[in-house]
């Protein structure tokens, strides 16, 4: 019987099994950040147990509040600056290289297909876009995996979503994920893992295929997974030239030892055909909760948010800066524009992005994960309304009695422009 390409990576990593059915994984990389790796590494400094397994294969970046916003922050931040010193982490970015975690480590290069991937962080799952099993993981497991640089997983099984057709103007990856998500609901994936496929992924760039496997866990999933393919191969070609002889074909073949087998079992198959899917946002406070656009244009809003490890690289800028270009925010309205790393801030401002934004009345803060979480750079107050390209809707998460409308970078940046919920199609 054929494997799924979860098995294939689990096979090939496999450690030891404990216990029937509790597979213990090698890691490839163990991703850290300010939030939950402070307490990871207070606890194996209270075991007297303040080693890393590998400093090579641990990166580390102060993202979620940056810079920090009061001295609690800052305490989180000295202690993960503070450990990565040292241990030699070689791979560390603090204020100034920082950027979004799951945007700054696969732009370094630090992504391989194969690879297994934790983090403390649940959007690790955005790391599968190529090939990777990556997983987020609790404080425990983090410790483990810091500590010995394995971590006990149950197998998961896999949902395989294959998605067709021709994706129609206006509709773009997020918009595809919403729809997703409504369709399997935020449990439907629950122990899965999600295996996105079809013609419109193949056609699809790394920073869109990433975009679908970082809400694989707003439908339960442990992850989301792309076949490796040319695109990889492409995306990653700086950092993986050398090891091919500076051949792509021999990368692209060898990527493909990491694709599913075509008779491996899935727990459920879902094809969906993008050819008349329109724009959409979420409502309510589940990422399943889904309306297309047309049907939400009576719901104002305060505050757009265009950002995040969803939709704040480059090519989202560039949606949302198309929509925006010559127009200004609605009275009433405020925006704020996060691009995820400083690569992307840079590349931003040298195509005048930036320019368009401002002119347009945005705010550019720095790469930061701050409003997603409601933790600085774009609180709402109780009661306001923002459109965001985040990827939580949850209550409360982007500041307590605030109401969070997850949409595409081209819908917020048309919806700031007229002050309510707003197809961007009427934009373009």
């Amino acid at each position: 019987m054929g494997k799924t390409i979860t098995e294939k990576i689990f096979q090939t990593h496999l450690v030891d099994e404990p216990f029937e059915g509790t597979y213990v994984l090698s890691l490839d990389v163990v991703m850290c950040h300010e939030i939950t790796t402070p307490i990871a590494i207070a606890d194996l400094q209270w075991r007297k147990k303040d080693r890393v397994f590998d400093p090579t294969k641990i990166k580390a970046v102060i993202d979620h509040v940056t810079p920090s916003k009061d001295s609690k922050s800052a305490t989180q931040a000295k202690i993960l600056r503070d450990w990565a010193h040292r241990h030699s982490i070689k791979d560390f970015f603090d204020v100034g290289a920082n950027g979004v975690c799951h945007a700054l480590f696969p732009e370094k290069g630090f992504i391989k297909p194969g690879n297994t991937v934790i983090m403390g962080d649940s959007h690790t799952c955005t790391h599968g876009a190529f090939g990777a099993f990556a997983a987020g993981v609790g404080t425990t497991d983090l410790e483990v995996g810091i500590l010995k640089g394995v971590c006990a997983f149950r197998q998961p099984k896999s949902i395989r979503v294959t998605i067709s057709g021709e994706t129609p103007q206006g509709v773009y990856a997020k918009d595809i994920i919403l729809e997703i998500i409504r369709q399997l609901t935020v449990n439907g994936a629950t122990d899965n893992v999600i295996e996105f496929c079809g013609p419109v992924v193949e056609k699809m760039t790394m920073e869109q295929r990433m975009t679908l496997c970082n809400m694989a866990i707003e439908a339960g999933g442990t992850s989301g997974l792309c076949m490796p393919d040319r695109v990889t191969a492409q995306y990653l070609w700086p950092f993986i030239a050398q090891e091919y002889d500076n051949d792509m074909e021999k990368a692209v073949a060898d990527f493909s030892k990491w694709h599913s087998d075509p008779d491996a079992t899935y727990t459920k198959e879902l094809t969906i055909d993008v050819s008349s899917l329109e724009p959409v946002a979420t409502v309510g406070y589940k990422p399943d909760q889904v309306k297309k656009l047309k049907e939400l244009t009576d719901t104002t809003i305060n505050q757009v948010y265009i950002g995040s490890c969803t939709n704040g690289r480059i090519s989202d800028l560039r949606e949302a800066a198309a929509v925006t270009k010559g127009k200004k925010l609605a009275d009433g309205v405020r925006g704020i524009v996060s691009p995820a790393t400083p690569a992307i801030f840079r590349q931003a401002m040298t195509e005048g992005l930036l320019d368009i934004f401002m002119d347009a009345g945005y705010c550019v803060a720095n790469p930061t994960c701050g409003a997603c979480l409601g933790m600085s750079t774009g609180v709402l107050a109780e009661g306001e309304v923002c459109v965001s390209t985040t990827n939580r809707n949850f209550n409360g998460r982007m500041g307590k009695g605030g109401m969070v409308h997850l949409a595409s970078p081209a819908t917020a940046a048309a919806s700031g422009i007229t002050g309510h919920l707003t197809d961007p199609r009427e934009s373009i």
